[in-house]
Formats: C-alpha cells, sequence, structure tokens
C-alpha cells in the first residue's frame, strides 16, 4: 500500500488512490439548482472533486478552459484547490461569478470571461502570467452535438431552457467539419499545454457523437490528435468511463435501424512530461 507520507501526487490515502484507478464508474450527481439548469450540458461539482482530490494537492492550481457555469470553481474551492476558468458565453461568465460569491471560499478562484484561444493574453490580462498550473479538467463541447433538434433537446425547449452553448462565431461548437473542429480544439490544448507543470495531468471529459447517420469518434480522435502535437504533445495515460445509469432510456430508431442509447462518458487522461 502507498505510504502517505509519501504522495507525491495528492493527499489520498492508498486505499481511496486505488478505489479511483477502477477503469469504470457509476456516479449519480444530486439534482441540478435551477441556476445551473442555464446550461445545456453542465457537468456536476461532485464528479469534478473526485478527479480534483486525485490529482492535486491542496493549495495547487486547477485550469478549466471551457468554464460554463462555474463547476470546476466550485469544485477546486470546496477542496481548498485555485483554479482558474475561462467562459466565453457572458452570461454563464455572470453566473459563475454569483456562484463562487455565495460561498466563502478560502483559495483563489477566478473566472475569466473570453476566448480559449487566447488563454495566454487572458491569464496576462488578469495578473496571472507567472502562474503553472498543476492539473487540467474540462468538458469541450461535443462538436455539434447541441445543434442538432434530439428528443432530450425538444424537453429543453418546452421549459424555456437554452439548448445550445451560443450562435457566437467563436464558440468551437458551432465549427461547420468535423476534421476543423478536432484541429480548432487541439489548438486550445496546445495552449493549456504551455501552462502546466511538467508532470502535470489533464482530464477531458467527452464522447462520441451520432450524428447524420454515422457515429463521429469524437473521443477516440481528441485523444489521437492531442499526441501528435509535436512539442507540445501530450501523452495519453487512461481513459476512466463514466456510466450514466441515471439516464431513461429513449426509443431511438425503434423497428427500423440500430440507434443507441449512450450512457456513458469518457474521462481522458493526459499528462505533460516534457517542457
Amino acid at each position: 500500500m502507498i505510504n502517505k507520507r509519501e504522495n507525491k501526487l495528492n493527499d489520498l490515502s492508498g486505499k481511496e488512490w486505488i478505489k479511483f484507478t477502477k477503469s469504470w464508474f457509476i456516479h449519480r450527481p444530486p439534482r441540478r439548482k435551477e441556476e445551473e439548469m442555464l446550461h445545456p450540458a453542465k457537468f456536476p461539482e461532485s464528479l469534478i472533486e473526485e478527479f480534483i482530490s486525485f490529482f492535486t494537492k491542496k493549495g495547487e492550481w486547477v485550469l478549466d478552459p471551457f468554464l460554463g457555469t462555474g463547476s470546476t470553481l466550485l469544485a477546486a474551492g470546496n477542496l481548498g484547490r485555485n483554479a482558474v476558468g475561462i467562459e466565453l458565453k457572458k452570461n454563464y461568465y455572470k453566473t459563475s461569478l454569483k456562484r463562487i460569491k455565495k460561498n466563502n471560499y478560502s483559495t483563489k478562484l477566478l473566472a475569466i470571461n473570453g476566448d480559449s484561444r487566447e488563454l495566454k493574453f487572458l491569464l496576462e490580462k488578469n495578473n496571472l502570467r507567472n502562474i503553472k498550473f498543476n492539473y487540467a479538467i474540462t468538458s469541450p463541447p461535443y462538436w455539434n452535438q447541441l445543434n442538432r433538434n434530439s428528443i432530450r433537446q425538444k424537453e429543453r425547449e418546452k421549459k424555456g431552457l437554452e439548448t445550445k452553448y451560443s450562435s457566437s462565431k467563436k464558440d468551437i461548437s458551432n465549427i461547420a467539419t468535423y476534421e476543423d473542429f478536432i484541429e480548432v480544439q487541439s489548438k486550445i490544448f496546445d495552449n493549456v499545454y504551455d501552462l502546466m507543470e511538467v508532470g502535470g495531468y489533464l482530464t477531458i471529459i467527452t464522447n462520441n457523437v451520432y450524428t447524420n447517420g454515422k457515429l463521429y469518434p469524437l473521443a477516440f480522435d481528441t485523444a489521437i490528435a492531442l499526441t501528435k502535437r509535436g512539442n507540445k504533445s501530450w501523452v495519453l495515460k487512461d481513459e476512466k468511463i463514466w456510466l450514466q445509469d441515471d439516464k431513461k432510456l429513449i426509443a431511438l430508431g425503434i423497428y427500423n435501424a440500430w440507434v443507441g442509447n449512450r450512457h456513458h462518458q469518457y474521462c481522458l487522461i493526459f499528462r505533460k512530461e516534457n517542457e
């Protein structure tokens, strides 16, 4: 068993460490609060906390280049970590600020409104140029998934909730072609690479995407693309599969053709091993 006093990565016991390394897990988050429903694809603080607990120690720095409504910042604050998040859409950014303000966190938590393609500039603008991050965790848009008229999106529409991230041309979910999306997403993680400590980890929560009658292997292509970036290549270390057994089944393609009910997410784990 790992001796906690010799633990170089986190503050966990050996038992907690081993439990987290299981390649699949079931996570049933609490129901989303009203302010969190604004975002069409929010991921839960309770899930992010598990990853931050494993990949950082108290007082270290966490980065999220696709912040949404602030889940990563709240998770970091709950665990005594510092964190920075970048969010393109202004109302999601404002929601992040409100959610942080409600809590009396002792660490530094900063939400920044802007485009992660300008990550270095945004950090310099906010007097954060000297920070090296120990860990990054995020869930980018799943290409054009939210722009399709799916059954689940119709349910949100009936409730008067947003069904897509934004109509902004800067929003990578609005990129027309799959190949262009993969390349632009990769460039954003090039920026993250530059800001990470050597030995720091990156977790990307993503999925494959079914559209126009076929499956696009977004999770797999993301993993491949990030490992082929020349001197900014991430090393793919593993994947954890989040099983979502609390999602209801929908009659997709019934009596006609195969369309699967996708009730899992891929949590891809990368590491920066070279400067």
